[in-house]
């Protein structure tokens, strides 16, 4: 299928899917200008608008009644803030599954040789697919190359809200992905390219905000100028995979353009569980500036600055004239007004929000350091962390099949395309890293044990020390173990017949049997 002619981008079809794209990032990315304005009036991001649909009944006024929706009072300026939850929650979900390099074997030595050079930028780039892709649902890598930058291609990270995908089977078939290259008042450069099997198309278009316009050449504009309309890659399947952050997506599973996205971190509940949180943060910070100390003094005490010109008080005055004035002298005191900062009814109601948030996205508390304990051990890590640990469980599992199937089809590209140093192109074995590291002292106490139970051998006892050695460097401990180990000593209190190794152990000393039956 080529690219479109023109019309509105991205789909109308896609537009609520956008939309709610749209709510997600403004959370994620955390700016409070951003999330006024989704909120409020997009045209002043500064102060929210007072909408009619926040004062009605309703769905609709439930939620324009978010406390980001609030209308604020008029005169006053917005002294909302902002918990970044949101973009914590997406980090800890992309260290727990990246941290640490997966491990991705080949049967083929040159292929895993072509697979570790490449590891590095790999891992870099799924620690922000996975950071972005648990906001938005998913992410997607596609083959990429230019020889002016690296001698082989290489997968790359596209966000969901820039790609408009087709699926067939639940199984990703085409993508078109876009991007504004440049945008003046009401004209948009707008750069499509699609990728889909056998081939990738690109083009160019000048239209405006919403709307494709009409297409131009590709050499209309330097982004684009050394690109190829259509390229055959030689491939009978699509140079892109989606990655899903989990499954199902709860919102868009009856949706046809949406039932095969992938589920955000904040699906359901969160989102208004993020709103009351900093709905709490902001009342704590309001206690906090209204709590400042204030004198009350009473018009007297003030100098003026001239007719028209204001008045002030000198704290630092100590004399003043005396006054005749009605009520006597004690009508001219000074009070002082400080109110109280409701710190434990803050703390505790954000602490529940907290919880709250955590567990409806699947993290432990002590992910985010929030339970005020400190595991040492890994068993005691992975008991504290157990909601964590499964989380980033199920979502191995929808990481592992495209990850292979992106690394498979990059190599097949480069053996297609012919580039200098292609290897034979193979589909790897992906085991994803434990985010806990084993404990070296229960490790090496076990191995212990086993040996004096003589229950283990030196191979068996190497790999369980080293899971992440290969195969030479495994065989190359055992020998130096085999080579370091002293030869067996002889048990001096033994017998002349009990010798270790002796052949003669069960005949005695010589000439001790047939001399005592002649006696």
């Amino acid at each position: 299928m080529p690219l479109p002619s023109g019309g509105s981008w991205p789909p109308r079809n896609l537009q609520p899917i956008q939309q709610q794209y749209a709510v997600l990032d403004a959370w994620y990315t955390g700016d409070s200008d951003r999330l006024a304005a989704l909120y409020g009036d997009p045209r002043n991001s500064n102060v929210p608008a007072n909408r009619p649909s926040q004062y009605r009944g309703g769905l609709v006024g439930t939620a324009a009644r978010w406390f980001w929706g609030h209308p604020t009072p008029q005169g006053e300026k917005r002294t909302k803030l902002h918990v970044p939850v949101a973009s914590d929650i997406c980090t800890m979900s992309s260290d727990l599954l990246f941290s640490e390099p997966p491990t991705i074997t080949c049967d083929n030595p040159d292929t895993q040789q072509r697979i570790d050079d490449m590891l590095p930028q790999l891992q870099a780039t799924l620690l922000e697919g996975a950071e972005v892709g648990a906001a938005l649902g998913g992410y997607y890598l596609r083959a990429v190359w230019d020889k002016q930058v690296a001698d082989l291609p290489w997968l790359a990270a596209v966000h969901a809200d820039a790609a408009v995908p087709e699926w067939r089977w639940g199984r990703l078939w085409a993508v078109t992905f876009w991007r504004v290259l440049e945008l003046d008042d009401d004209t948009c450069f707008w750069h499509l390219e699609r990728h889909e099997p056998g081939y990738i198309y690109n083009g160019l278009y000048k239209g405006k905000p919403g709307d494709l316009g009409g297409q131009l050449p590709l050499t209309a504009h330097p982004e684009t100028a050394g690109m190829q309309p259509v390229i055959d890659t030689g491939l009978d399947r699509c140079t892109a995979v989606y990655v899903p952050n989990m499954r199902p997506n709860r919102g868009w599973r009856n949706y046809p353009a949406g039932a095969n996205l992938g589920r955000s971190d904040f699906d359901g509940p969160v989102l208004g569980l993020m709103d009351a949180l900093d709905e709490v943060w902001t009342s704590w910070m309001r206690d906090i500036r209204l709590a400042k100390a204030r004198l009350i003094v009473p018009d007297s005490y003030l100098k003026s600055l001239g007719k028209g010109q204001g008045a002030y008080f000198d704290p630092d005055r100590e004399i003043y004239e005396a006054l005749n004035i009605l009520g006597g002298d004690d009508r001219m005191e000074i009070s002082a007004q400080q109110f109280a900062i409701r710190v434990a009814e803050h703390r505790d109601t954000q602490a529940e929000l907290l919880a709250a948030i955590l567990r409806a996205t699947g993290y432990s508390a002590q992910s985010f350091g929030l339970s005020g304990e400190v595991a040492v051990t890994a068993t005691e890590v992975s008991a504290k962390e157990r909601r964590s640990l499964i989380t980033k469980s199920k979502k191995d599992l929808y990481t592992v099949p495209p990850l292979a199937d992106g690394i498979e089809m990059l190599l097949e590209l480069e053996a297609a395309l012919g580039f200098e140093g292609a290897v034979t192109p193979e589909r790897p074995t992906i085991t994803m890293a434990d985010s806990v590291s084993p404990d070296i002292m229960q490790l090496a106490q076990t191995v212990e044990l086993m040996r004096r139970a003589e229950a283990v051998s030196d191979e068996t006892a190497v790999r369980m020390l080293h899971p992440d050695w290969d195969e030479d460097q495994v065989q190359a401990e055992v020998e130096a173990i085999g080579e370091a180990r002293p030869d067996p000593v002889a048990d001096p209190f033994a017998l002349p017949g009990e010798m270790v190794g002796s052949d003669d152990a069960e005949s005695g000393p010589p000439g001790d049997g047939p001399a005592r039956e002649e006696k």
